[in-house]
């Protein structure tokens, strides 16, 4: 979902983009990663490949590590080696959700799942194994290539017509064409380190369904439920909304603005 995005945001902006796909190329073969590196020699690596499931990741972390960790390591090292620099895609899961208030790049990090403690590791292989490199954490994403929440809640309203949704997770909802033109803008630069960048503003789950059907003009009853009510098998930070200290982090529209735009593509397509 967010790599079809940087190909097309990254083409936009008039860079020559080569997309290897999972089919294609997969992260964990190290040695099929540094052939394919050498062989393009990029000026920048952007890495969306990832382990997203989070629930899946309790019942197989290793597996999540694979992709998160050591495939990140096998990326970095690739671009370090050709002397490019690399870029990683993290996630507000490496949080445990008890700040009061938004969290900024300098906070602590200790992540509740084996989901948030892949990419985290992900992170640290990243910078350890290439000194030039971006880590941009981002949240809830949504975008028109690749299931996500607004797809699951229309569906839900129109075969059932009433929906229920958490209301004690709070974050940052992100449109993946606004995270992908960040992340270009990012890698045209030299703002090493680690960037939070996600949409302006923040709501709960419930809150963000209700704004998907006010905006898409579908009537559905949303009732509000708790973290425990939904039994799932990953815990959730109950606060993992995203802010920036720093002033070279680009700043996405409101996520209220994505939602608008999603439905627009959504529509067109």
């Amino acid at each position: 979902m967010l790599g079809t995005d940087v190909v097309r945001a990254a083409g936009l902006a008039g860079h020559e983009v080569v997309a290897a796909g999972h089919a294609e190329l997969d992260v964990c073969d190290a040695e099929a990663v540094r052939e394919r590196i050498a062989q393009e020699r990029p000026g920048a690596v952007v890495n969306c490949a990832a382990w997203t499931d989070v629930d899946g990741a309790e019942a197989d972390p290793e597996g999540a590590l694979a992709v998160n960790r050591d495939g990140a390591r096998n990326v970095a090292a690739a671009a370090a080696a050709v002397g490019a620099p690399v870029l990683y895609v993290s996630t507000d899961y490496v949080f445990d959700g008890t700040k009061e208030g938004a969290y900024v790049e300098s906070d602590p990090v200790a992540p509740l799942s084996a989901y948030g403690k892949s990419k985290l590791a992900g992170e640290e292989a990243t910078a350890a194994v290439n000194a030039r490199h971006w880590i941009v954490r981002t949240s809830w994403l949504f975008g028109t290539a690749g299931r996500n929440f607004v797809e699951t809640m229309l569906r839900l309203c129109a075969e059932r017509g009433e929906v229920t949704v958490v209301d004690d997770q709070v974050g940052c909802p992100t449109y993946t064409p606004h995270l992908a033109d960040a992340i270009v803008r990012l890698v045209e630069g030299e703002a090493w380190g680690v960037h939070h960048v996600s949409g302006s503003g923040s709501c709960s789950w419930f809150e963000f369904a209700r704004e998907i059907f006010r905006q898409a003009g579908a009537d559905c009853r949303v009732t509000p439920c708790t973290t425990e009510e939904t039994g799932r098998p990953a815990p959730r930070p109950r606060n993992s909304v995203l802010a920036s200290e720093r002033a070279d982090t680009p700043v996405l529209p409101d996520w209220r603005e994505g939602l608008h735009a999603y439905l627009a593509e959504r529509v067109a397509a």
